[in-house]
């Protein structure tokens, strides 16, 4: 992995207007820009919730790690493009990995917390949940020796049946979470959820959902995963486009470390449809990736809502 040490990225000011009233973020001055937020959800191939009925976590022990190189080649992109990004981890990886995440840090990228070992939140009790990413930031916190601000939930699973989530993220110490995605989806989804940045409630947790683009009446995808391996590239660069020029707002575009990596095993027993949307256009993944980091400035989570977050 590229060992070479980044300055923080600058960032500008502005307003971004959430559902509880205006939130500050690092909209940039007319004329410039728009500064974007890449994230990467730090997880093995094998991790993802479509395998958990496959592969029990039980058995992940087992299964040769990947994860390691795969950030490499994502850290060499970001390092070319002049770019930066917030790797939302897994506590377990973290732990298995301790070096990966002290090179994040070193390369001027945040680490942030995706809970210990990918359990959805609506899968768990707010007590489950409190020890869960009390027990992530913790570590996070010890490997990289910096604050762990963010947090985003395996499968986008903080929404109307998990109302106490983001209390248990404030009262433990996070900022903001970026666990919402407003779209229509089988396995996630909050589609009457404010498209833009908003407090939780008044005074609460900040919210940084997932890009959407506003078109026919509906909220549809924008923010990368395997909507940006699927669907041509155009569409992705329009998308984002879309929201900073019309919205006049950044774009939250997320990816994972096992979509750069087509070589990767193939899991058996799974049904066509996880296995089309899992391993479809892997291989050509790491070359659109490079060219949406050249089309685009992108920073951390924590550089793109600077003000929301320093203002908590």
């Amino acid at each position: 992995m590229p060992s070479q040490r980044r300055d923080s990225a600058s960032s500008e000011t502005g307003t971004l207007t959430g559902s509880q009233g205006p939130v500050d973020s690092a909209v940039p001055s007319s004329g410039s820009q728009l500064l974007n937020a890449m994230s990467i959800d730090v997880e093995e191939h094998f991790q993802v919730s479509a395998f958990e009925e496959r592969i029990p976590r039980a058995d992940w022990p087992s299964h040769a790690s990947r994860v390691e190189r795969n950030i490499g080649r994502i850290l060499a992109l970001l390092d070319e493009t002049d770019s930066r990004a917030t790797f939302f981890t897994l506590g377990c990886v973290a732990e298995r990995h301790p070096e990966m995440i002290r090179e994040l840090v070193a390369c001027g990228h945040e680490v942030a917390s995706h809970g210990w070992n990918h359990t959805r939140v609506r899968n768990q009790t707010s007590d489950e949940f409190r020890a869960d990413v009390e027990r992530t930031k913790s570590l996070l916190e010890d490997i990289s020796g910096k604050s762990v601000n963010g947090y985003r939930a395996a499968s986008f699973s903080i929404g109307a049946d998990t109302p106490w989530a983001h209390d248990v993220l404030l009262e433990t110490g996070h900022v903001y979470s970026s666990s919402v995605y407003p779209i229509h989806h089988d396995h996630y989804g909050s589609p009457d959820s404010p498209r833009f940045a908003n407090r939780a409630r008044s005074g609460g947790l900040l919210e940084i959902p997932l890009t959407t683009v506003r078109a026919f009446g509906r909220n549809i995808p924008g923010a990368g995963g395997g909507y940006f391996r699927l669907l041509p590239f155009a569409y992705s660069r329009w998308a984002i486009r879309r929201v900073n020029q019309r919205d006049g707002m950044p774009a939250v575009f997320y990816m994972h470390p096992w979509e750069v990596d087509p070589d990767q095993p193939r899991v058996s027993g799974i049904s066509m449809k996880t296995k089309f949307r899992h391993y479809v256009n892997l291989s050509r993944f790491e070359a659109r990736l490079g060219k949406l980091l050249g089309g685009f400035r992108w920073g951390r989570m924590d550089d793109v809502y600077r003000d929301a977050i320093q203002g908590h």
